[in-house]
């Protein structure tokens, strides 16, 4: 009887370690299967959502309405980005970027003063244009000078306000007057669009030829009047990812907002016309 059950307890306290050995592999197998999920998880999470940081927007001050609302657009749909702006005017910006001020993309209001910034050999490939804009005068609300065309502005008892012959505005609104042949001295010359169009909302001056993008988003603080001259000066609007981004993942994305469907119809409704 000892014996029996000695030669039993043997075949019993192998099985029993094999059951042991069994339940150790399957434990670690389990564990591998689970930390294996969780990497496939953690990394698809990761390729879904890719974007965080900062990126640095410089942009033409006559783009802050439409790109604000980009910029809020883009940060809903990434989150744990964040866009951050410089508006003003592009040759003044195109001067902070190749002197080295930190940016991810420039979108300029001219392919002249993008060129500042291309010829420097900072930008990342080739520039697109992404939209135009036309001219438009900017009287005080209701037009009190009855002031009906480009020639009007001439008119000696008119306060008329410029954008810097430097700046896009400036120089669109000097090859208008060129069409028309015709010469006019501004009461000052306004170093961006915005910095033009406040002159006339705070009564300062009478009129400034501004973009009809900034009309629009005046509202019923100026009014606006069209001249034919404005279509011999367009300006072409750039956008590109600066060589010294430091967000190229998300300054691309930014890019490609802008560029679709969804980025054109926010522009388009600002009053930009089509590329």
């Amino acid at each position: 009887m000892t014996r029996t059950a000695r030669r039993t307890g043997r075949p019993m306290q192998v099985a029993a370690l094999g059951v042991t050995a069994l339940l150790a592999l399957s434990a670690c197998s389990s564990s591998d299967d689970s930390s294996s999920t969780k990497s496939d998880s953690s990394a698809s999470a990761s390729a879904s959502d890719k974007l965080s940081g900062t990126v640095t927007v410089f942009a033409a001050a006559s783009l802050k309405e439409s790109f604000t609302t980009l910029g809020k657009e883009f940060e809903k749909a990434h989150p744990g980005t964040k866009v951050t702006f410089s508006f003003g005017g592009s040759d003044s910006l195109a001067a902070s970027i190749t002197g080295g001020a930190p940016a991810d993309v420039f979108a300029s209001a001219s392919p002249k003063t993008m060129a500042i910034v291309t010829d420097a050999g900072d930008a990342s490939g080739t520039p697109a244009t992404f939209v135009r804009n036309q001219l438009e005068i900017a009287t005080l609300p209701g037009n009190p000078d009855k002031i009906s065309s480009l020639k009007d502005l001439t008119r000696s008892s008119l306060k008329v306000v410029l954008c810097d012959k430097t700046v896009p505005c400036g120089a669109a609104a000097q090859k208008a007057l060129d069409a028309g042949k015709l010469k006019l001295t501004p009461v000052s010359y306004e170093q961006d669009v915005k910095a033009a169009l406040t002159k006339v909302e705070l009564k300062e001056a009478d009129a400034a030829v501004v973009y009809k993008t900034d009309v629009h988003a005046a509202g019923d603080k100026v009014e606006g009047v069209e001249f034919p001259e404005s279509a011999d000066a367009i300006n072409d609007y750039p956008i590109v990812r600066l060589k010294d981004a430091q967000n190229t993942e998300a300054a691309k994305a930014f890019i490609a907002l802008v560029q679709s469907a969804e980025g054109q119809k926010v522009l388009t409704e600002a009053g930009f016309l089509q590329p």
